[in-house]
């Protein structure tokens, strides 16, 4: 078999040392893999240095493989090397280089040196698949990185923080957690089971207990606790579970806080823009007035207890998510197998609204929102750009270059989820993020053609073939980077 060669290089607006130092941080790795990518790391590697290894399990074409992989040829500051000792590869070696260019700048080099499994018929058909992945694979991977470095030049020196983690588990809290570690913070996770490790504390919010030593010392606590509000019919014992998770947690957070000699200067508490119900066109802004009906009920109730942290000299952020995207969790998750199979379309109405953003513009959003005192009180973590439910499907529909034209009647998602469906799903929301763009927040993905391919791994599309409203969109986000 012949060795197969795949190598991409990037330029990155940070200095070598700044590059080299976000790849050994702890959580890079969980950092880079792309949604779509079933892989868990089993064991980190301590360290990039020779000698360190680290073990990966991945599902692949319907196989689960894992991987046992060897750290060699470290530099530091210049570059290490990735050997299989066990995996589906009859070889595999992956260099990461990096260069110094023009000031303030640097070049990321990965090539990977590979035989394909399989013999002979591996090598004459698997290596044309394996080309493709790896493609899409570091696509991904350099955009993360990119973003992410650009981001971190764009505030400037900023001092290690300690960060406590309520929710980490979830849908933003697993990506969130390896996002901050990789530039260069402390987290430190709050878990409802025996701690593994000097990076968990323990917590038991319905009961009010807490591990005192995971507030001292800290700058920030990010709160994303509350039970899965899509997950089935809104019964009376559901909205009694709904309630209680988040407000249980919320209050036995603001106690701890209070209970702390030196105190954070930050809390952002999750919310939703549920809080403002179903409201047709109307353009809802943060200083808009709360809906109607158990979401916003709940919601009002759950900023309100986060609120009286406020009287303690704390900086409170209530972080109201939108229709949040990535492919290997909430919504999207559940729509792409039908729209793959060409049923997709329109949930409900075709002109009700819906607001979405990003998973790594939450995270953006998130640490923007640390960062700048200016973002207090109610935040929209929402896209500058809410679309009508029938602009969305036919997005998501090119991006996956499907028909997207079967709407899913609101009788069948009332008879599915009754009061929840009016309220989640049917809801039309035409949502703003004033006080992110105010205070100058740049959209990673302003537009949803950009945010679906990162997320979903899609090459990127000629002009001529995305929806009208997004590529307007991209004109405008790109006028204000200007």
């Amino acid at each position: 078999m012949s060795l197969k060669v795949f190598e991409r290089t990037i330029r990155l607006p940070r200095p070598a040392q700044a590059v080299f130092s976000w790849l050994e941080a702890r959580g890079a790795l969980e950092r880079l893999t792309p949604p779509w990518e079933r892989i868990e790391v089993v064991k980190p590697a301590e360290s990039l240095r020779d000698g360190t290894t680290v073990e990966l399990r991945s599902r692949a074409a319907g196989f689960n493989l894992r991987w046992k992989v060897e750290h060699r040829d470290y530099v530091e500051g210049k570059q290490f090397r990735d050997v299989q000792l066990e995996g589906p590869f009859a070889s595999w070696e992956h260099l990461h280089r990096v260069d110094a260019t023009r000031a303030g700048e640097s070049d990321l080099t990965d090539r990977i040196e590979y035989r394909p499994p399989g013999g002979v018929l591996g090598d004459i058909v698997g290596n044309w698949w394996i080309q493709k992945r790896l493609s899409k694979l570091f696509r991904y991977r350099h955009a993360v990185l990119h973003d992410d470095l650009e981001m971190a030049s764009r505030y400037g020196a900023v001092r290690r923080m300690r960060i406590v983690v309520a929710g980490a588990s979830g849908f933003v809290g697993r990506a969130l957690v390896p996002f901050l570690t990789a530039l260069g913070h402390e987290v430190l996770v709050l878990v409802r089971r025996t701690p593994n490790g000097p990076f968990e504390a323990a917590w038991e919010p319905a009961e009010g207990r807490i591990d005192m030593h995971a507030l001292r010392g800290a700058d920030v606590v990010i709160n994303l606790s509350g039970a899965n509000i899509a997950d089935g019919r809104w019964t009376s014992s559901r909205r009694e579970e709904l309630r209680r998770s988040r407000l249980d947690s919320t209050r036995t957070l603001v106690g701890a806080i209070e209970a702390v000699k030196h105190r954070p200067f930050l809390l952002i508490n999750a919310s939703a823009t549920g809080i403002y119900g179903s409201r047709g066109d109307e353009r809802l802004e943060e200083e808009s007035t709360p809906g109607i009906g158990f979401l916003a009920e709940l919601c009002s109730d759950w900023e309100l207890e986060s609120r009286q942290a406020e009287a303690l000299g704390i900086r409170v952020v209530n972080a109201r998510f939108g229709l949040i995207l990535s492919a290997d969790g909430g919504a999207l998750s559940r729509m792409l197998l039908p729209f793959h199979l060409g049923l997709g379309g329109p949930i409900g109405p075709r002109r009700h609204w819906v607001s979405w953003i990003s998973r790594d513009d939450v995270l953006g959003a998130l640490y923007h929102c640390m960062l700048d005192q200016r973002c207090r009180g109610p935040v929209n973590f929402v896209s500058p750009e809410p679309l009508r439910q029938s602009q969305w499907a036919r997005c998501l529909g090119a991006v996956l270059r499907r028909p997207a034209v079967l709407p899913v009647p609101a009788f069948a998602l009332r008879f599915a989820f009754g009061q929840m469906a009016d309220e989640t799903l049917l809801a039309s929301t035409r949502v703003v993020p004033n006080r992110l763009l105010r205070s100058g927040y740049v959209f990673r993905h302003p537009t949803l053609e950009a945010a679906l391919a990162h997320t979903l791994g899609s090459a990127p599309r000629k002009p001529q073939d995305v929806p009208a409203a997004t590529r307007e969109t991209g004109r405008r986000q790109a006028r204000r980077r200007r």
